[in-house]
């Protein structure tokens, strides 16, 4: 009997359609022409079409003005300009994990030297043309057509490395694989997971590309934090200043994205790499999905600048602390049982010895719960959303004369209004994503160990109960 995730074929086809439907809605459903939402959304008896496509900003080309050939070029340019450098920098070359069918892989990194190029650049750019600068104003004037393009291509790469998996063949002297549970036979759940486990392509010029590392940590991650510093300075377009809560989020998020590139040979252990074939779900998580859906609240703050003030800052500061704390001590622990036993900081720590020769802790961090480190990897993506506060805004045409509105640079004026609040259902969709996430990857995980370990797994989990959240979960 085949075995399904996410729903099986009619699952992933919902998400293969749905995702990127959704995403438009982010765009069209809290924007900066009506409001966010947009005031047709808070009063659906009185809705029409006509005032639903002024108030969203529906492109005037109907469904083509989506996107753009220009956009397409450009976007098209930045990953091209991700592989050049990846081409020409020099970088650690690592080998991946083993494969079944024998062998490794090998990997170059340079993400972090590639990455601090093209920050240089645009550091540049913007100390001499400041918020100005253009690579910001056309991010922000073409962020509907630039997601569209990345969509667009999403979908063509995840075409090509499923008609390109069918030429996988058994003792390829490549060390190309099937991931395990991408060739179920059903073409839609198959394109969604991903059948090959490593597709690569030997391009002119920029050699051998492995797809899946290329697309994990270039160019989405560093995507994500250019939108962000472009809508930063979108915020101070708009009123001349930048408020504390958005300068935050983009500190927050910018060092996550440049921690992952300091780290970035730590990829080659993670799920996605080892065990996930590279299909749709990979390439629009990466290339679509974290760039476009993690800057959306740095996208609503740079229309309502909502200040925290010390007191504000100092509290969502604590969460992430927490969080990260959490998260950091927890995953050294279990690297340094893992690496050597006999270190003082881990060694008085009880297990169980597996029949593969493993050991699987039960005490310290890791007896608290199963996968205590995404409890603390969710509690530090809940800054990400806190510094937009209770949101919403109604934007109103200039001249209102509003007490207390924000007054953009156009003369337009910002209110909570009626809008106070719904706003949260776009500003704070991460965090429920990214639970929801993290819950189904613990899912993924109990499976594999369960096949791995058999009856000590079931042994083991009669000890460590909880599996995220103890007493909860």
């Amino acid at each position: 009997m085949k075995k399904y995730e996410f729903g099986g074929p009619i699952g992933a086809l919902g998400i293969v359609l749905g995702l990127p439907i959704l995403q438009w809605f982010y765009v069209f459903g809290c924007n900066d022409i009506s409001g966010c939402p947009i005031p047709s959304l808070l009063d659906p008896k009185n809705i029409s079409l006509e005032t639903l496509k002024a108030e969203a900003g529906w492109p005037a080309d109907g469904i083509w003005g989506l996107g753009s050939w220009e956009s397409f070029g450009w976007t098209l340019a930045y990953y091209f300009l991700s592989l050049f450098l990846f081409r020409i920098l020099p970088g650690q070359e690592v080998e991946g994990t083993e494969l079944a069918c024998g062998g490794r892989h090998k990997y170059k990194f340079n993400g972090l030297a590639s990455s601090s190029i093209i920050l240089a650049v645009c550091l540049a750019g913007t100390i001499a043309q400041g918020a100005e600068f253009p690579l910001w104003t056309y991010i922000t004037d073409n962020y509907l057509q630039l997601l569209t393009a990345n969509i667009i291509i999403s979908f063509a790469l995840s075409v090509y490395v499923y008609i390109a998996s069918f030429s996988v063949k058994p003792g390829d002297p490549e060390k190309r694989e099937l991931a395990a549970g991408g060739h179920t036979g059903n073409m839609i759940y198959d394109f969604y997971i991903g059948r090959e486990l490593n597709p690569r392509i030997n391009l002119p010029f920029f050699g051998l590309i492995d797809i899946k590392t290329f697309c994990e940590v270039r160019p989405g991650l560093l995507g994500w934090l250019l939108i962000d510093l472009a809508w930063l300075a979108k915020q101070y377009r708009n009123y001349g200043y930048v408020s504390d809560s958005a300068v935050f989020i983009t500190v927050v998020q910018g060092l996550y994205v440049m921690d992952c590139f300091v780290m970035e040979s730590g990829i080659l252990t993670m799920m996605d790499i080892t065990r996930d074939g590279f299909g749709f779900m990979l390439a629009f998580g990466d290339l679509g999905w974290v760039p476009f859906l993690y800057s959306q609240q740095v996208r609503y703050l740079s229309v309502y600048p909502l200040q925290m003030g010390w007191l504000g800052t100092a509290g969502v500061l604590a969460v992430l602390v927490t969080g990260f704390t959490i998260f950091r001590l927890s995953n050294a622990e279990k690297n340094t049982f893992r690496t050597n036993p006999n270190d003082p900081k881990v060694a008085h720590l009880k297990y169980i010895e597996t029949k593969r020769g493993t050991r699987l802790l039960t005490t310290g961090w890791w007896g608290v719960a199963r996968h205590i480190n995404y409890l603390g990897d969710w509690i530090q993506s809940c800054p990400y959303s806190l510094p937009t506060g209770i949101a919403g805004y109604v934007i109103l045409s200039a001249g209102s004369d509003v007490p207390g509105a924000f007054k953009m640079a156009d003369g337009r004026e910002v209110i909570q209004g009626p809008a106070r609040g719904w706003g949260m259902l776009f500003t704070y969709f991460y965090i429920l994503y990214f639970g929801v996430l993290l819950i189904h990857r613990d899912g993924r995980d109990d499976d594999n160990c369960s096949m791995k370990y058999g009856e000590d797994w079931d042994k083991y989990k009669k000890i460590v109960k909880w599996r995220i959240l103890p007493g909860v979960y």
